[in-house]
């Protein structure tokens, strides 16, 4: 994924966490607005998130976070 959506992840992923804890889950929908917009940056995020990682509907944000902070390096 290019390092504007993922610098968006873990912003949403921090903010996210610093009001509901550690332990708050989300869907990869929270990076989007309630409008399709971006369709082809929807199914990239999409694609990553359920067929290169197979990961449920919802995950912790700070499990999504460590996993696209690895992925930058």
């Amino acid at each position: 994924m290019d390092k504007i959506i993922c610098q968006k992840i873990l912003s949403i992923c921090d903010e996210k966490i610093s009001k509901k804890g550690e332990n708050v889950g989300l869907s990869f929908y929270a990076f989007f607005a309630n409008k399709n917009d971006n369709p082809e940056l929807l199914m990239e995020v999409a694609t990553w998130w359920i067929k290169t990682h197979q990961l449920n509907h919802f995950e912790k944000a700070i499990k999504i976070k460590s996993m696209i902070q690895k992925e930058a390096l």
